[in-house]
């Protein structure tokens, strides 16, 4: 989450009174995250969230976003549902940009996740590969193979400004990618972005997961590498196996992975650290002046790249025999 585009006042209190959930009390900009303008409502009736769909999201894929929360919450997993107007538009569009309402969550995010927390994510995770199996709708993952040699070819020269010969080490990575990447793993609905910041908890029992606008169509074990990254390394970028035990554990509680997803786990995880490095180093070089966002450190993922480059198999990330 992320605002880059400032509504005025009267604009927004009009917006939001489409909807028919109160009358406007104070607006907050979100600051977390990177791809759209996310805003905090406190009405009369309750609190929601605002969010303004920016460049990177295609207006098109809303109903895809839309519908999916709705099928999700229909099978009891707690995510955020989509306010509609009273003629049943959730979709409208406010400052010259697509925009929707949805409910507030209860909970926290956890800056330092333990292995308790590592392990309610996997179950969560897993529990939405399921819900999802039934969604009728499909939408390409416009963040996976194919699409990240074009990421480093925007960012170019300037990439070595970030790390020198950063440029020449992306494209022999995704050059690695574009050779190997297994096509015929089990796959569905995905979240493809379950970071800490997407996760609430209460009393260490997870209690919700938002933030659906990177949700596609791919293989669940990428959906899990995502998780590994995002959630299992310290501050010192070293993968606590701990972590990695009980989020895999907690994972195949619900859903065990086939063999063909554990042999693909340690590439898996490699394309998903290689994926969060080139979109966090592409906005970290293009950040709109004024925007009031928080790019993240793009070499976090290219040190995280470096310890999967090292792996032997899916071992080293807990998985037990």
């Amino acid at each position: 989450m992320a605002v880059y585009t400032e509504v005025p006042d009267d604009e927004m209190a009009a917006f939001v009174a489409r909807y028919g959930i109160g009358d406007l009390l104070s607006v907050k900009g979100i600051a977390e995250g990177v791809s759209n303008s996310n805003f905090l409502l406190h009405t009369t009736q309750a609190f929601f969230i605002l969010t303004l769909y920016e460049e990177r999201v295609d207006a098109a894929d809303l109903p895809f976003f839309i519908g999916l929360m709705e099928h999700l919450a229909d099978r009891g997993l707690i995510c955020p549902q989509p306010v509609k107007t009273p003629d049943g538009q959730a979709v409208g569009r406010l400052a010259g940009r697509p925009a929707a309402i949805v409910t507030f969550l209860d909970g926290l995010s956890v800056r330092r996740p333990n292995a308790a927390h590592c392990g309610e994510v996997g179950r969560g995770l897993a529990l939405l590969h399921q819900a999802g199996a039934d969604f009728p709708m499909s939408r390409v993952n416009s963040l996976s193979v194919p699409d990240w040699r074009p990421l480093a070819d925007r960012a170019g020269a300037a990439a070595d400004t970030v790390s020198p010969g950063l440029l020449q080490r992306l494209h022999a990575e995704i050059a690695v990618h574009e050779a190997h990447w297994p096509d015929d793993l089990p796959a569905g609905v995905i979240h493809a972005d379950l970071f800490p910041n997407n996760v609430f908890f209460l009393k260490n029992r997870l209690s919700g997961l938002i933030d659906f606008y990177f949700a596609c169509t791919d293989a669940f074990a990428y959906d899990l590498a995502i998780c590994l990254n995002s959630w299992c390394f310290e501050a010192d970028n070293s993968f606590n196996l701990t972590k990695g035990q009980a989020m895999l554990a907690g994972y195949q509680s619900v859903r065990p992975l086939t063999a063909a997803e554990i042999e693909a786990l340690p590439q898996l995880c490699r394309g998903s650290a290689l994926r969060f490095l080139l979109t966090r180093l592409v906005d970290w070089l293009n950040v709109p002046p004024g925007a009031l966002v928080k790019p993240h450190d793009p070499l976090e993922y290219d040190r995280k790249l470096a310890f999967h480059q090292r792996v032997a198999d899916a071992r080293d990330y807990g998985l037990k025999p």
